[in-house]
């Protein structure tokens, strides 16, 4: 008989999934083992205890997926792979027409060929987008506010606006597609995208299609703090490409972003600190 291997995130959805995992006993009819993503053992010892018939469902959210394809990035899994969305953003869901909860859906095909970023030397796989600017300004708050108030929901769109308004400054940047250089003075944000959402529903690129080969990146530029703060809203509609004067979206195989001073950058959620450049290839 068939078994569900559920790898949770027990810190996704600001915690919230550590009990929102169980109601999964009675949605799924097979007998289910419950295992917790952030104990090495999960990845060392489960992965290679699946029979033929077994399959995995992944809950929690965008960061959880994040690293579980970069652990399992060498392993050829033939089981199916079920996701169960559980986290605070859950912007891959988003894409794929789900929402919080409710019942697993297949994402073994969307775990395929997967676009890569390198950053500081490193190469990670990405399933959302890149997000650079004061984006990842925002996960770094948000990571250095869930430390200290642990259980509190984070609100990035706060963040966001407190970010433009006092404490993130602008770089200047070279946005490279496809060996075409882009150079820029004022740059807020510059997010390479696969998906089409990122940051809890903001909509960056709302051409891009996922294993279309290609990737997308959106500069939102040369705009003052008052415009800049104007336009932002429109990026949860995608609506934000219309003011083409402070917004140009590129696609390409090879996208190339480098800013004049380090900044905080984020893949999927997950934060890097002090990069001065990043290279994603489709």
């Amino acid at each position: 008989m068939a078994k569900a291997y559920v790898f949770y995130n027990p810190l996704a959805g600001n915690g919230q999934c550590r009990q929102d995992v169980h109601k999964l006993q009675d949605i799924l009819t097979d007998e289910t083992v419950f295992c917790d993503m952030t104990k090495s053992e999960t990845y060392e010892k489960e992965l290679f205890s699946l029979a033929p018939d077994d399959y995995l469902v992944l809950c929690g959210g965008d960061g959880t997926l994040n690293r579980f394809i970069n652990l399992t990035q060498e392993i050829s899994l033939k089981n199916d792979i079920l996701y169960c969305p559980l986290g605070s953003g859950n912007d891959f869901a988003l894409d794929m027409g789900h929402t919080y909860g409710g019942q697993p859906f297949p994402i073994k095909a969307q775990l395929e060929n997967l676009p890569s970023v390198t950053v500081q030397g490193k190469t990670y796989r990405f399933l959302n987008g890149v997000g650079y600017g004061i984006d990842g300004y925002c996960c770094q708050e948000g990571d250095r506010l869930r430390q200290s108030a642990e259980g509190k929901a984070i609100n990035y769109t706060a963040i966001a606006i407190k970010g433009l308004l006092f404490h993130y400054k602008p770089t200047a940047a070279k946005v490279t597609v496809d060996g075409v250089c882009h150079s820029y003075q004022k740059v807020w944000l510059a997010p390479t995208m696969h998906g089409r959402y990122y940051g809890g529903g903001m909509n960056p690129a709302p051409g891009q299609k996922r294993n279309s080969g290609t990737l997308s990146v959106m500069v939102m530029h040369d705009s003052s703090k008052l415009k800049t703060l104007m336009v932002f809203p429109s990026i949860f509609k995608g609506e934000h490409v219309k003011h083409k004067k402070v917004v140009d979206v590129f696609s390409g195989r090879e996208i190339q972003v480098e800013f004049d001073r380090p900044t905080a950058l984020q893949i999927d959620g997950e934060t890097i600190l002090g990069v001065t450049s990043y290279t994603a290839h489709a």
